[in-house]
């Protein structure tokens, strides 16, 4: 088992192949004061994370299929500190390109980084 100072430095490295930065917003309840009305809205609630996006590709073919389809798996790679709720939007700026994702999985949480799986964001659930 790693130390206390050792999880850190393997942290701090595994943090330097952070190459993004994103953006979580949460589509919340808001209560209008006046009229108490309540609406949702867009609200941020971290910005300007650094992080790193992954992708996997697979091809998916099964026996009687003359086509192959390629199925792609994004992964986001942020701290273990950061706490991003399951339907949030989660905004990725990497390598000059930005892109819209929301949760497809449950993050696998380590001491040094949690991955979390994404899906394209279409719209508010």
């Amino acid at each position: 088992m790693l130390s206390k100072a050792q999880i850190l430095k393997v942290r701090k490295a595994v943090e330097k192949l952070y190459i993004g930065t994103c953006r979580v917003t949460e589509h919340q309840k808001v209560k209008d004061k006046t009229s108490k009305l309540v609406t949702y809205a867009d609200q941020v609630v971290l910005d300007n994370q650094p992080c790193r996006l992954t992708f996997k590709s697979a091809d998916t073919a099964g026996q009687n299929e003359t086509a192959v389809s390629v199925a792609q798996t994004v992964k986001l790679l942020i701290s273990p500190d950061v706490v991003i709720r399951p339907g949030s939007k989660i905004t990725v700026t990497q390598n000059k390109v930005t892109a819209d994702y929301t949760y497809s999985g449950v993050p696998a949480v380590y001491s040094t980084h949690q991955e979390i799986t994404l899906q394209l964001f279409e719209r508010w659930a």
